[in-house]
């Protein structure tokens, strides 16, 4: 089994209460390079940032870190436009990050990206590939994505509270901007990721599509942004099998539909509780919240420790999973400086 990541940005991220990925607007645009380095080093080396909401919410790299050092799985990161540089990535699917999607053109690069992911897809050798993502504003192009597809259109959010008005006047903007109505690009996929999409979800769908021609596995590790992809997959025309694989916080979200969504694509969605009721920690409680609920392939790694992603066997449980991102969370807190805001933030909670 590979873990790619594949990390990039879109400037649909700026909208004022689209994204909480990041303390402030200005530390967003590190969050991608930042969570590919918790992932692959256990710290943010090059960034010193790391990730978290304006109330120190830690990013979901934490978790799939700490499922990394459990079970030691290879990792890939694929560059698909991020702000900042991602020095620990493979290859790089685009030349910059994602327009507005309030744009005529929110990803003038979307074929090139997609082919180029498809390419990588095909030239992986392992049997089973978990994907990820990290791009901030995501669930904004994702649902734009939907409804340029005609797809249901429920989004889950790293806020607590979903902003999915301020949502929906984004993709009603960006929809016009791009003279599409709901539905006007189900049979031309490349037209709905050109119009409204970002490189990541460009990024996803072609690592996707290049596995599943070559006849491997694919799990999508992610919620309603990783079904976005899994739709534009659909709408190319494949049919294969396909699994997702998310947290019980997106799941049990009423403004998301996630396993609504994924039974409308056919979407074999595995759902795991990391049981963050069972400890008192700054981390588990801004989870159990409402903050962050996903990411950065947090589900995939949680699906795994639970047993229930196929053909790949694991030592380890979900509870050492939770335990050891403990471990993690603490490890990077005690070596940020005393102003970086994941300490102020969780200092006030």
């Amino acid at each position: 089994m590979r873990f790619v990541l594949i990390a990039g940005t879109t400037e649909t991220a700026r909208i004022d209460g689209i994204s909480a990925a990041g303390a402030s607007p200005a530390l967003i645009a590190h969050t991608p390079a930042a969570d590919a380095e918790i992932v692959v080093n256990g710290r943010p080396r090059s960034t010193g940032i790391v990730p978290v909401s304006p109330t120190g919410c830690p990013t979901p790299a934490v978790v799939t870190r700490a499922g990394r050092e459990l079970f030691g799985f290879d990792v890939d990161v694929l560059d698909a436009g991020s702000a900042r540089p991602v020095d620990v990535a493979s290859s790089s699917l685009s030349s910059g990050p994602g327009r507005d999607v309030r744009e005529a053109v929110a990803l003038p690069e979307a074929e090139a990206i997609v082919d180029a992911a498809r390419t990588y897809g095909k030239e992986v050798t392992d049997d089973h590939v978990v994907v990820a993502e990290t791009v901030p504003g995501g669930t904004t192009t994702a649902m734009a994505t939907l409804a340029a597809l005609g797809r249901r259109t429920g989004v889950s959010s790293s806020l607590p509270e979903n902003p999915l008005d301020r949502k929906r006047t984004v993709v009603d903007e960006g929809l016009a901007a791009s003279g599409l109505a709901p539905g006007d690009a189900a049979d031309d996929p490349t037209r709905a990721l050109r119009a409204v999409g970002d490189p990541v979800l460009a990024g996803v769908v072609g690592l996707t599509l290049g596995v599943l021609d070559r006849g491997g596995d694919v799990t999508l590790a992610g919620g309603t942004q990783l079904c976005a992809a899994a739709a534009v997959v659909r709408a190319f025309g494949v049919d294969a099998p396909i699994a997702a694989a998310t947290t019980s916080f997106v799941a049990e979200d009423p403004t998301a539909a996630v396993r609504e969504l994924a039974t409308d694509l056919g979407v074999d969605l595995t759902v795991t509780d990391p049981r963050f009721e069972t400890v008192s920690h700054p981390m588990t409680d801004a989870y159990r919240r409402g903050e962050a609920k996903e990411g950065v392939g947090m589900g995939g790694v949680l699906a795994m420790a639970s047993g229930d992603v196929a053909g790949v066997d694991v030592d380890g449980s979900v509870a050492d999973v939770r335990d050891r991102a403990l471990e993690v969370y603490d490890r990077l807190l005690a070596a940020a400086p005393d102003d970086h805001p994941a300490v102020v933030g969780n200092g006030s909670e």
